[in-house]
């Protein structure tokens, strides 16, 4: 099981001292947060990826998550983010490559569509085409790590002819990818299809969106020959706030959501509690709330808090981490580990990756031989070869 922190990078001003950090304070805040992480015992930092005010998050994570890796020994690089509907996949696949190199493999992305519409047309695209955006430029990013020499044609971008991508990942064994979704269950389909990683940024949903999208998600796995069920690669996000005395927790927290950019000025703190994986107050209840995202969605492989947005000061955030590692963490590894199937695999890294490659056990992007996708396929194929010959013979 993997913890680890996200930022979306927002400039919000501190409701309760009126200060607004500069973005260069911003950036260096994040710097910070990350290696503080580290030395705290997470195991993922993540950045999302934003092209507009009021975030500083890195238009081009790469660039943040490149700095990070030569300041940083364990922690595993990943993006909160990565807009694949927006981002030609070619640069993509150089970018994402390199950095794996920079960084010795600690690298992973999490792709979305992102939850900024005017992002569109400012990189000359439909918002109406996400999905379509999403589903192609994948299919062209993946073949891109796996193939040399490709020749492709699609909808959304000028064609490639005999096109190789460098440099080639390393040991040739691509970034694993998480499949971000707040509510497409065709992205959930996506990362099922691939044999990928799904994971929901359940922040602003309730529980019983979070265990429809999932659930859908472990069948199409299963569906598609690359294991049971429950075997898939499930990541989930969250909010936390955290201080030893649980009403204390919610006194200092409370102006923060009020104000929040996203959701202030809606429901109460309370209410948004209750409805979403947001949770305030003492260790234990943090424990106690994100132990009960395995009763939601199963054996999962990944949970990652936000916990620098809504104008909360550096030093707050720096406390938020330590408060975490040192009372939330180790607490969360120990009763996770706690009666879990043998069989539930832990979360990728490069290591496994390298390994499962080189015993051939890569997943088949639409199904291997024997599965029911495969079967299903065959029986559609039969289907049309006879009807072709009874036609033929009229």
């Amino acid at each position: 099981m993997q913890f680890g922190i996200f930022t979306i990078g927002d400039i919000t001003t501190d409701p309760t001292t009126g200060e607004t950090p500069t973005e260069n304070a911003r950036i260096k805040a994040t710097v910070e947060m990350a290696k503080h992480a580290e030395d705290a015992g997470f195991d993922v930092f993540a950045t999302g990826q934003h092209h507009n005010p009021p975030f500083v998050a890195p238009g081009n994570p790469p660039t943040l998550l490149a700095y990070l890796a030569a300041q940083t020994e364990k922690i595993i690089l990943s993006t909160a983010t990565t807009l694949i509907t927006t981002m030609d996949p070619v640069r993509l696949a150089e970018d994402y490559a390199y950095l794996q190199h920079l960084a010795d493999g600690r690298v992973d992305l999490a792709l979305g569509r992102g939850n900024t519409g005017p992002v569109y047309p400012w990189f000359g695209k439909d918002i109406r085409n996400g999905i379509q955006l999403a589903v192609e430029n994948y299919n062209l990013l993946y073949r891109l790590w796996r193939e040399e020499n490709i020749d492709w044609q699609g909808q959304f971008r000028t064609p490639l002819n005999n096109f190789t991508s460098t440099p080639r990942p390393l040991d040739n064994v691509a970034p694993f990818v998480w499949h971000g979704s707040i509510r497409s269950p065709e992205i959930a389909e996506q990362a099922a299809y691939y044999g990928d990683g799904f994971f929901h940024n359940n922040i602003f949903w309730n529980k019983e969106h979070v265990i429809q999208m999932v659930r859908l998600y472990r069948q199409r796995y299963e569906y598609y020959g690359h294991g049971q069920a429950h075997q898939a690669y499930v990541g989930l996000g969250g909010q936390a706030f955290v201080h030893k005395n649980s009403q204390e927790a919610v006194r200092q927290f409370r102006p923060y959501f009020d104000n929040a950019p996203v959701y202030g000025h809606g429901p109460s703190l309370e209410d948004f509690s209750k409805m979403t994986p947001l949770t305030v107050g003492s260790p234990q209840q943090v424990i106690d709330r994100t132990l009960e995202f395995r009763e939601w969605v199963g054996d999962y492989q990944r949970q990652m808090f936000l916990i620098d947005h809504a104008g909360l000061p550096q030093k707050t955030v720096l406390e938020q981490i330590d408060m975490i590692g040192e009372h939330v963490l180790p607490i969360l590894r120990e009763e996770f580990a706690k009666n879990r199937p043998a069989d539930v695999p832990d979360a990728p890294t490069h290591e496994f990756l390298v390994e499962r490659a080189r015993s051939g056990d890569n997943p088949v992007a639409g199904g291997k031989e024997g599965s029911r996708a495969w079967q299903d396929a065959q029986a559609r194929l039969e289907k049309l070869e006879a009807a072709a010959a009874a036609q033929g013979g009229n």
